[in-house]
């Protein structure tokens, strides 16, 4: 006799039951996919064999969400083998906001096919077919898909030391998988397929290039309706289009992940790095500018080339092997140990705009979100381990000013410890994680723990954006390091007059310059700000007569420092005024008649419209009044 007790505190006893039947008899299973059972998730039907507690697991929950998507790609495969015989199955895992397939089709599709196995999909899905597990051992299922002719589950098969394996069946259908699924396809009503790409099997260049089917699918359909809307609102910012379209940068296939900035894109840059230098230099930090190639020696010294070079490029210079910097922060340190320093220096932080190469493989690539060679807003303090606490608080106040009140950005923070290949002892990573646990505690701050997922060389805190579509972004980081200051002997003089070792953090905030200007760039769907738009100011000029007072207009705005542009094109007004609405320009001021007799501009605002006549003093004035962290 097996007693299972719930969340609802209830006990029942019995020989035999399915976590299902618990879950029916508690009156539970609303809703429910699969269920937790002594925290291990699992189908309905598994019968418990046990003393237990049985949960539900439903789709509103994130697990749920995982095993609601999982079945979804099962039956994406399903749909697909029946329209297209002779495909063959890969592997279909859950992603981020949904799921796809990997599938060897005998002809190629387009995304035209969609909808028809959409259609498909529905069909099943109306039908309720169960979704039954069935576990065999290791040799019958390689036998099963060899019959079915499925070389690569066989190949998945091949590589595992399991006894025993799950495969579960609709009807005709069958398919590898750990599980749990949901218990029919009448459950799998909400979801879309979103577009169609090529993977290579197993992501080897060297094997087959397969078609990839991506797709999502949520608990309801208003969850899914939101989602395909914040999907199409995310399609009309892509920072790829509207980069091109407002003449900030483009990309070329002569330079994959080399970024080229136009000199709208460069004003956007050059005020962002003007902006990083004022608040620098208000928070005590001085910067500095180190090489771009160093000799491969300080590479293994610093541990990068032992974990990092994977993802670095090299080349020779006087027979002798150097490395393209893949991060800034061994330069830094060469900066520092060039001089004796003093505990009475200390804190020091030391900012570098340091330019890095990183290699990543071409499938990765995306805009300016990753690219192979960007800008860093990289800085390093150097404090005593007292110092630590307060050096943190100090970067997380220049964060919540630089995100919330200049960006307006949301945000959330993760705490992320010690990865499996990390260096240093147990003790310097047990007081580095412990540091940075406290720092948040003492802030009050609700944190993400992310176990595992630290830098090699220290635990870090990380920053998450959120944009106005929610979508989330990972930027600054602040890393705690005891490791480099050991391998590289970093000392200062303490009051003892003896040598000792300073902590070392590591941060950033904009994180990489070319990722945060794509995300500005979606954030605000290209109508930057007024203090970082490329150009601030466009003036119209009605006609040929009224050209001179638009040019000395001009002069006089840009005497003030305000970036102007002038239109003087033989276009009627409405088409000016469309323009420069479409390369969003915070202000628009049209000069005719009226104006040229009376000394003032028509002002038009960019999302307010028409906001009257104004004389120069009072332009100046309505300009002055707009925000700017400058």
């Amino acid at each position: 006799m097996y007693r299972f007790s719930g969340a609802d505190g209830k006990v029942m006893e019995s020989d035999s039951l399915s976590s299902g039947d618990v879950l029916k008899s508690w009156k539970q299973d609303k809703g429910a996919l699969a269920a937790k059972v002594n925290g291990q998730e699992l189908d309905l039907d598994v019968v418990l064999s046990a003393d237990s507690e049985v949960l539900p697991i439903t789709a509103e929950s994130e697990e749920g969400l995982d095993i609601l998507r999982h079945s979804t790609a099962h039956l994406l495969a399903q749909a697909v083998t029946r329209l297209f015989p002779g495909s063959v199955v890969a592997i279909g895992p859950v992603i981020k906001d949904g799921f796809y397939y990997d599938i060897e089709f005998k002809e190629p599709i387009s995304e035209s096919d969609l909808s028809e196995i959409e259609k498909e999909m529905r069909r099943i899905v109306k039908k309720g077919i169960p979704i039954v597990r069935k576990n065999i051992s290791r040799e019958d299922a390689i036998a099963l898909f060899r019959e079915r002719q499925d070389p690569y589950k066989v190949e998945i098969l091949e590589a595992i030391e399991d006894d025993s394996v799950n495969v579960y069946w609709q009807d005709e259908y069958v398919d590898l998988c750990r599980g749990p699924h949901a218990p029919n396809t009448r459950y799998l009503k909400y979801f879309k397929l979103l577009s169609v790409a090529g993977a290579y099997w197993r992501g080897d260049e060297n094997n087959i290039m397969l078609t990839r089917i991506y797709g999502t699918a949520f608990a309801s359909q208003e969850e899914l309706e939101g989602y395909i809307h914040r999907m199409e609102e995310a399609k009309k910012r892509d920072h790829r289009k509207l980069g091109r379209e407002l003449g900030l940068f483009t990309l070329h296939r002569e330079g994959p992940g080399f970024p080229f900035f136009h000199p709208k894109g460069m004003v956007v840059i050059n005020t962002l790095v003007d902006f990083w230098r004022k608040v620098h230099r208000k928070n005590g930090y001085d910067e500095i500018k180190t090489p771009l190639i160093l000799n491969r020696d300080l590479w293994i010294q610093s541990g990068h080339w032992d974990h990092y070079r994977d993802n670095m490029y090299f080349t020779e210079i006087d027979e002798q092997p150097y490395a393209i910097k893949p991060m800034n922060c061994p330069g830094g340190i060469m900066v520092y140990k060039s001089d004796l320093h003093s505990y009475r220096e200390l804190p020091l932080r030391l900012g570098e705009l340091g330019t890095v190469h990183r290699h990543e493989k071409s499938g990765v690539l995306h805009g300016l979100m990753r690219v192979r060679c960007f800008t860093q807003d990289d800085a390093h303090h150097y404090c005593t381990p007292d110092q630590i606490k307060d050096e943190v608080s100090l970067i997380m106040d220049m964060v919540d000013y630089i995100y919330s009140e200049v960006f307006g950005f949301k945000y959330h923070i993760e705490l992320s410890t010690r990865p499996e290949n990390s260096m240093g002892s147990d003790e310097l990573w047990t007081l580095a994680e412990d540091s940075l646990r406290e720092v948040l505690e003492r802030r009050g701050v609700k944190y993400i723990l992310n176990p595992g997922d630290g830098a090699f060389y220290g635990p870090k805190i990380d920053f998450h954006l959120e944009d106005c579509i929610g979508r989330t972004w990972q930027c600054g980081t602040i890393q705690l390091d005891f490791q480099m200051p050991e391998k590289f002997d970093v000392n200062y003089i303490g009051p003892d007059g003896k040598e000792h070792r300073p902590a070392m953090l590591h941060r950033t905030i904009l994180g990489s310059l070319e990722r945060f200007f794509g995300i500005l760039i979606e954030h605000y769907a290209g109508a930057f700000p007024f203090w970082i738009a490329p150009v601030q100011i466009k003036i119209l000029a009605v006609g040929e007569d009224h050209v001179a007072y638009a040019r000395d207009l001009m002069a006089r705005l840009k005497c003030e420092d305000y970036r102007v542009e002038l239109d003087v094109r033989d276009e009627k007004l409405g088409k000016k005024i469309r323009d420069a609405q479409m390369e969003k320009v915070p202000f628009m001021l049209v000069v005719g008649d009226k104006e040229l007799e009376s000394g003032t501009a028509a002002v038009r605002d960019r999302s307010e419209g028409d906001l009257g006549s104004m004389s120069f003093e009072d332009l100046l004035s309505h300009l002055k009044g707009q925000f700017s962290p400058l």
